[in-house]
């Protein structure tokens, strides 16, 4: 029988480790809820729990998940439980070109809104209530930044094969840091499994971001998490995959920071005519015709990471 396990951490990691205590065991079917930091390290009432850079919760260790297996992570509830958050308040240097950069980085910006020494992020004000998001800079009028809340995880994944140690920064074909804003409630995320127990970590929560995440940032803050964890036996995967109820979308997600575009979408082409092969029965050909004519391509971060989305109302 399947049971809810209800989850606070004491403790949070900045790596996608093997080696960390575990968290909680869990069957798969069970459900687990939890609370997220945001990524400075801050959780629901702005107390600093850990060093900032995405920390992360976990590991869960899932019964009975082997390498070679895969795992599919519900994520049945990501849910703001803060009234505010931040971002970085300009454009990232990998959305830029040079003369833009050098323009709008010769500025300093002095207002340590958010903490004392960091001169380089924005709050914003979070309407739990009502799912709104209004940006909170006092000299000017921020009347046209107010934007409806899409809460999603930036971090979701597992243990990386071998002694791989990767930080909760970038992200790979085990997960990680993939900062894909449809990785919300109500989707779910497949992803390989390396290490026994697949070792499954969850964080950086947003309550809303762009395409691409072109800042940098989200809107960073905390968040309340429920999964639930399928095994999925004897199946292999190369990366992660995200499953909405209106798309199947595989992620092109390079290990390496800012990294071309294009080989992201080569990633996420390759993996989706896979997936499209294995599961579906469709045809070779077949699966190149429904990319061809119904896939829609995501920018996942401006860093490198890509996502294609096929309909599956044009599924067989």
């Amino acid at each position: 029988m399947s049971q809810v396990h209800e989850i606070v951490a004491k403790t949070y990691y900045r790596t996608f480790s093997k080696s960390y205590p575990v968290l909680a065991r869990i069957a798969p079917g069970d459900t687990v809820v939890t609370k997220t930091l945001d990524s400075g390290g801050q959780d629901l009432h702005g107390e600093h729990l850990h060093e900032s850079g995405n920390p992360l919760t976990g590991p869960f260790y899932i019964e009975g998940a082997e390498p070679g297996d895969s795992i599919s992570v519900s994520l049945d509830k990501v849910r703001l439980n803060r009234n505010w958050g931040y971002t970085s308040y300009r454009l990232g240097l990998v959305s830029l070109n040079p003369d833009h950069i050098e323009r709008t980085y010769s500025d300093q910006y002095n207002m340590n809104l958010v903490r004392d020494g960091r001169a380089n992020m924005l709050p914003w004000d979070i309407d739990i209530e009502n799912k709104t998001v209004r940006a909170r800079k006092p000299e000017s009028d921020t009347s046209g930044l107010v934007f409806d809340a899409d809460p999603m995880l930036g971090c979701i994944g597992v243990a990386p094969e071998g002694d791989f140690t990767p930080t909760s920064g970038p992200s790979g074909p085990y997960g990680g840091n993939i900062d894909y804003n449809h990785i919300r409630e109500g989707t779910t995320v497949h992803l390989p499994v390396y290490q026994p127990g697949a070792l499954l970590y969850v964080g950086d929560g947003h309550a809303l971001q762009a395409d691409g995440e072109p800042l940098g940032t989200g809107i960073e803050t905390s968040m309340d998490v429920e999964f639930s964890v399928t095994l999925n036996k004897s199946r292999a995967l190369t990366g992660p995959r995200v499953e909405s109820p209106d798309y199947i979308i595989s992620v092109g997600s390079q290990p390496e920071f800012s990294s071309a575009l294009n080989r992201g979408l080569q990633m996420a082409t390759s993996d989706m005519v896979s997936w499209l092969v294995a599961d579906f029965n469709v045809e070779e050909w077949a699966a190149h015709m429904l990319i061809g004519m119904v896939g829609i391509y995501d920018v996942v971060t401006v860093a490198g990471s890509m996502a294609l989305r096929v309909p599956k109302a044009n599924l067989p």
